[in-house]
């Protein structure tokens, strides 16, 4: 009997610390594009002993950190350095940790006041290069592209128009979008209805690793299967540019880990977001 290429996959430490790095890698560019978007904001990230801290801006859920106590043993020092790096630019101090982590990251935070505020299922897909789509073709009308260099803009407002219907969160969405298609690693992808923007998404590559993230579509055309071709289109992309895995993250149980599970993606674990309490 044979075992397939996505069950062989095992979960461990090895695992979590390709999948969190290239997280980690993958906002670090981000901010790199944010720097150079807005040099005035400050926006910047270090590496403290295999943790990544990223702060852009004071708020922005992209301030935080990546890896504490994955690639490190946690110690008290390297936490008050981390702490000090967003305390000095005036931002609270959150870290998505993973379940793989030395055991020690629970007393420390318990230690320094920390509390869960978040919970992320990490799920995993082994790609190969003759990876076949996953669903039947898609309906005439619609056609997905590459996103061009010098075409960032359309893909950010295509993003936005996904939540329209949260005005607040579709300003952070064009802006965010802005940012994102511009930074190293990420490459951006449009469905068109009939030759219309209709929905957005896209993946930062870092490793062989592709972080699968933007998705969003324009209220008025869901349904029509926009978001499993940009899907299908981006895993197939991504193989063919040599990447191994795929990742993606999502609330536990909803929409979006279905989706992906029916898709073939596997739950890694997980993870848990801390916030320092002041």
């Amino acid at each position: 009997m044979s075992v397939s290429a996505e069950a062989a996959q095992v979960t461990d430490t090895a695992l979590s610390q390709r999948l969190e790095r290239a997280e980690a890698k993958a906002s670090a560019a981000y901010v790199e594009s944010r720097a150079r978007a807005a040099p005035s904001l400050g926006a910047e990230w270090r590496d403290f002993d295999g943790t990544y801290a990223m702060f852009d801006g004071v708020g922005s859920p992209l301030s935080q950190t990546f890896g504490f106590g994955l690639f490190s043993p946690p110690t008290s020092p390297q936490l008050e350095a981390i702490e000090s790096f967003f305390r000095d630019r005036g931002a609270e101090v959150f870290h998505e940790v993973s379940p793989l982590a030395d055991p020690a990251v629970l007393g420390l935070m318990a230690e320094r006041g920390y509390h869960p505020i978040e919970l992320t299922s990490v799920m995993h897909l082994r790609l190969t290069p003759d990876r076949a789509p996953s669903r039947r073709p898609p309906a005439p009308e619609l056609v997905v592209r590459r996103v061009e260099a010098g075409a960032e803009d359309v893909w950010a407002e295509t993003a936005s128009r996904g939540w329209s219907e949260t005005p607040e969160a579709a300003a952070f969405i064009r802006d965010f979008g802005t940012v994102s298609a511009r930074a190293r690693g990420t490459v951006c992808f449009i469905a068109e209805w009939a030759g219309y923007p209709i929905a957005a998404a896209a993946f930062a590559m870092h490793d062989g690793v592709a972080l699968l993230a933007g998705a969003s579509t324009d209220p008025a055309f869901r349904g029509r299967g926009a978001q499993a071709a940009l899907l299908d289109t981006r895993l197939a992309y991504a193989a063919s540019v040599g990447c191994e895995l795929a990742m993606m993250g999502a609330l536990p149980g909803s929409a979006s880990q279905r989706n992906g599970e029916r898709q073939g993606f596997r739950i890694a674990y997980t993870r848990i977001k801390w916030q320092l309490r002041r």
